[in-house]
């Protein structure tokens, strides 16, 4: 199935898209807080060390410390406490951030470094090396695995899926690359005070270009200047067909907004999920898990009851799958599917709900549905879901409930004022809750398209009290002489 791929950037967030048929089926944010640092490698201290959990706490820079299991570190190191967890209380420690911060979670740590390229991953403290499980042909895994011991004899080296199609000299012009970057990291190291980051992983952007197979892609739209170069000096080298994918957007328009991808994110902020048949789902996400629940809605069928709730169980599956991906839901997930006689109707919806997940990029487990019509799976969590960057808990129900975030909601007012002026209009006239209008105020997030791409317009905004939080109207306007309330603002 052909993808395309959607990249800018708000503020100081990097945001991401892919979408498939149509259809938004992954959403992918990024900032300068602790949400985007896995990958990163920073000089640590050891600041204490649980024997009876045989792990430690480790101080590296960020307000929580991290968490440092004795798997995670490497099987030689030395120290006085019991040889499984080979550090004490002091130790300096490189320490990669496997998996960035969650909730009120920190950080896991690991001292098993690991920089990863388009066709392998380099391990400097391994002593193995591998293939990716994805690669199932025995003769290609007996030829990849032969090149491998080749490239690193003593170890280190597991190849990815996309080292399939790589030629030899490639895989050894990268896996030179990634040494060049551990011996700058180790060096770095060894001059850094405690809390200095040593090695940063790349952007959002970057991490999606050497973590997708884009042979299926076919076009990756970039709207901000900055990620287009970064882009193009990534595909510099590369076969010309990847580099004649990027295209740079350029219209007066919000890409996002343009393409139609913005209802779709907004449609994110709700935990009831609309099926195209009338009926529905409802998500809804606890601190241990997620439970889904499916309802037939205004489907009504057009035979029997059980052809009907089956026939509505199929759709649920589906687009499960495709949200617990586009929402990026990690951990455990219970589907409550609406209760079948048939047992063959009951294999054939979970049968329905693990192959629609196999398209996942992260791991999924799917469990046999239970005589309820529950079905558990997981899905692997790498980060916080989605709804941490587009929402935030509701002020009106003590965090029972949620609203879309200050940034989110300035995102969809910057689109609908590109749009406005897109359509001919000098000035746009926007009235918005006030305590959003002092978020847009305060973070500046619109000056440098005041400064640049609107310096001959004018933004008025009038921040109303009563106004709900997600509220807002953009109207524009090119009458010679505005009428305004007092309160009305220049934005700027």
């Amino acid at each position: 199935m052909q993808k395309t791929m959607f990249f800018d950037r708000f503020g100081t967030t990097n945001i991401a898209a892919v979408v498939e048929a149509g259809k938004l089926v992954e959403f992918h944010a990024d900032g300068q807080t602790d949400r985007d640092t896995a990958g990163n490698i920073y000089k640590g201290r050891v600041v204490n060390v649980l024997a009876g959990m045989q792990a430690a706490f480790v101080a590296y820079g960020a307000d929580r410390n991290g968490y440092l299991a004795a798997g995670d570190m490497p099987a030689e190191a030395e120290g006085d406490v019991p040889a499984e967890l080979n550090v004490k209380v002091g130790d300096t420690v490189m320490v990669q951030v496997s998996k960035a911060p969650i909730g009120t979670k920190g950080a896991r740590l690991t001292m098993n470094v690991s920089f990863v390229g388009k066709n392998l991953i380099y391990l400097p403290s391994a002593a193995f090396c591998a293939i990716s499980r994805k690669i199932t042909d025995e003769q290609t895994r007996e030829r990849l695995l032969n090149w491998a011991k080749k490239l690193a004899p003593e170890g280190g080296v597991i190849l990815r899926t996309q080292a399939e199609g790589a030629r030899f000299p490639l895989l050894k012009e990268e896996l030179r690359t990634l040494r060049r970057m551990y011996e700058d990291a180790r060096e770095a190291y060894e001059s850094a005070s405690v809390g200095d980051c040593v090695f940063r992983e790349g952007d959002l952007h970057a991490r999606l270009l050497r973590d997708f197979d884009l042979t299926d892609v076919d076009k990756v739209y970039i709207g901000d200047a900055q990620a287009y170069a970064r882009a193009e000096k990534l595909f510099a080298s590369a076969k010309s067909g990847l580099k004649n994918k990027l295209v740079r957007y350029t219209g007066e328009r919000e890409m996002f907004e343009f393409f139609g991808l913005e209802q779709q994110l907004c449609a994110l902020t709700d935990h009831r999920v609309e099926l195209e048949s009338g009926a529905y789902l409802i998500i809804d996400k606890t601190e241990a898990l997620t439970a889904i629940d499916v309802n037939t809605g205004k489907f009504t069928g057009e035979t029997g009851l059980e052809d009907t709730v089956f026939r509505t169980n199929l759709l649920a599956a589906r687009e499960i799958a495709r949200q617990v991906r586009l929402r990026n839901i990690g951990g455990i997930v219970v589907v409550d599917f609406i209760d079948m006689a048939s047992e063959e109707h009951r294999l054939a919806v979970t049968k329905e709900l693990e192959n629609c997940l196999r398209s996942d990029r992260a791991q999924c487990n799917v469990m046999p549905m239970t005589d309820f019509g529950l079905v558990q799976f997981t899905r692997k969590k790498v980060k916080c879901d989605n709804m941490v960057v587009l929402t935030k808990p509701c002020p009106h129900c003590s965090g029972a409930g949620s609203v879309p975030s200050d940034e989110f909601l300035a995102f969809r007012i910057q689109s609908a004022l590109k749009k406005c002026f897109a359509e001919g209009y000098k000035n746009a006239v926007v009235e918005l809750n006030a305590g959003l209008y002092a978020y847009i105020v305060s973070t500046r997030r619109f000056s440098a398209l005041v400064r640049n791409e609107w310096r001959e317009k004018r933004v008025y905004m009038i921040p109303h009290r009563t106004y709900h939080e997600e509220q807002f109207t953009v109207r524009g306007d090119n009458g010679r002489v505005l009428t305004l309330p007092d309160t009305a603002k220049l934005l700027y």
